[in-house]
């Protein structure tokens, strides 16, 4: 049984994800850290939920511990196929916990995450949870060490864990029923979160009219990508998807940008030249910072919308155009218009079908998602081979409050994975912006001596985790001798033990 947690260990854990859910019945908040919580804290690998579909006829992992979203995107099961389908086929709801002591010799194991990729056997436990009868939802977590006793305590706890989740899963079941099957979602964008569920089905409700759509939300929220996956999903998906920011063309030259202009037209204008609406003719024309327009231009643009045709500048044959238009904005239209700087008959020919993107700080769930996702692509791009953000690292993202949004968040993982020299992210890898205290709301209690304490303890547990329980190779990693190893060890308590098992991120 070496590596299996104590039931002292096991107890801290429950504490802890009772602290976590008593402040919040809200799954996406929540869930990430409880996951980590269970894999960190106790030595399971590959710890994750699914969620009964409200069709009820198939779970869908909604997240895991030490799995990559790739991973979680192909954990969809049948109500009883594979171990996971068959636990929820359960008669009595008694929620009794499904031990596999052999997940490579079980007939009904059918691997859709890639758990024996590499080639290691596990043992396998599977808690479902039910509500009022019917199932809702299960907890599944693997471990290396495949004794059945440590399984069984394993099962007992993901028991209770399950039951103080129950409540955020049948909230959030609620909040879905009626919304799209997470199939039926943009391919280009990634979230999991109520707010971004909400946008996924106003896409699917709008993708397939030529309807004008207004996509506002706050820059670095992805409202290109809305823009693309409406394209995408449309029947115009074969022809032209043309997006032009007017915020950054000069003023002089938006009318020319916008509608083409015939030769002679001004000064340099030696040629035809289609402008963006003509380019886009039976396609999708994307008008980014609308509400950048001046006034003139937005006059042309209200013109355009409602005859469907213009004139070429400096001409006059008038071009007839089929064209879908999506605008899109960070700024307050409607406040505009209230001052007198936004057409309102503009306003409403574009806001026929409005979608707001939320910003990443009230989608807060969705940061562990993106940021493994930001991992992979810099990994690919840089040819580097980080594996795991650290408990620090994770806890400072999800803490900062995110002013340019998914860009930012990007742009942040982009650069810690350049400056990794490991295959670990940590916290001093992120920005300054995101390391003070003020910025991240996690302003640290204690003198110096017990915040140095905290903070060594820190990299002794990424070491032994790196290490998988190895004092020595830990120790030879640090620069420190065995013995040192020992005392430290000792001093803050930490049970190596329960890393020997393979990494529990």
């Amino acid at each position: 049984m070496a590596g299996a947690p104590t039931v002292g260990e096991r107890l801290r854990v429950l504490a802890r994800i009772a602290g976590r859910v008593s402040t919040s019945d809200d799954l996406e908040r929540v869930l990430g850290p409880v996951l980590r919580d269970v894999g960190e804290g106790t030595g399971l690998q590959r710890v994750s939920l699914g969620i009964v579909e409200p069709a009820g006829n198939q779970v869908v992992l909604e997240a895991g511990h030490g799995l990559t979203p790739a991973e979680v995107r192909r954990g969809r099961y049948r109500l009883g196929d594979g171990i996971i389908g068959r636990a929820l086929l359960s008669d009595d709801a008694t929620e009794t916990p499904v031990v596999v002591r052999s997940i490579r010799k079980d007939p009904h194991f059918l691997d859709r995450t890639g758990a024996l990729d590499a080639g290691v056997d596990r043992g396998l436990v599977v808690v479902p949870i039910f509500a009022e009868g019917s199932p809702v939802g299960a907890l599944s977590a693997y471990r290396r060490v495949v004794d059945v006793h440590a399984l069984a305590e394993d099962g007992r706890m993901l028991k209770i864990v399950g039951a103080m989740l129950r409540s955020a899963i049948v909230r959030t079941r609620m909040l879905r029923k009626g919304e799209p099957d997470r199939a039926e979602r943009p391919p280009n964008i990634l979230g999991r979160s109520s707010s971004m569920r909400e946008v996924f089905g106003l896409v699917g409700q709008v993708a397939s009219g030529p309807t004008t759509v207004l996509v506002t939300g706050e820059s670095g929220t992805g409202k290109e990508l809305i823009a693309e996956a409406i394209h995408r999903s449309s029947d115009r998906r074969t022809q032209p998807f043309i997006a032009v920011n007017c915020a950054a063309i000069p003023e002089g030259v938006i009318e020319s940008e916008l509608f083409g202009h015939e030769r002679g037209a001004f000064t340099g204008a030696l040629t035809q030249r289609k402008g963006r609406f003509e380019l886009a003719h039976r396609g999708t024309l994307m008008l980014d910072e609308v509400g950048d327009l001046s006034p003139a231009n937005q006059i042309k643009l209200l013109r355009v919308l409602q005859e469907r045709q213009f004139e070429r500048l400096g001409g006059n044959t008038v071009v007839k155009i089929d064209v879908r238009v999506i605008a899109a904005t960070s700024r307050d239209l409607d406040q505009m218009v209230k001052s007198g700087s936004f057409r309102a008959d503009l306003y409403y020919r574009l806001a026929v079908f409005p979608i707001r993107l939320p910003p990443l700080r009230e989608r807060t769930g969705d940061i562990t998602l993106l940021t493994n996702h930001f991992v992979e692509k810099f990994n690919r791009a840089h040819g580097r081979s980080v594996q795991r953000v650290s408990t620090n690292a994770i806890d400072m993202l999800v803490s900062y409050h995110w002013p340019g949004n998914v860009r930012e968040l990007e742009n942040c993982i982009e650069r810690a994975v350049l400056l990794s020299r490991d295959d670990v992210l940590q916290g001093h890898h992120f920005p300054p912006t995101l390391q003070t205290a003020d910025a991240t709301n996690t302003r640290p209690a204690g003198n110096l001596k017990a915040r140095l304490a905290a903070f060594e303890r820190e990299i002794i547990l990424d070491a032994l985790k790196a290490n998988q329980g190895n004092r020595a190779a830990a120790a030879r990693e640090l620069g420190l001798t065995e013995r040192i190893m020992g005392l430290r060890v000792e001093k803050y308590g930490i049970d190596a033990r329960r890393f020997r098992q393979g990494r529990a991120g």
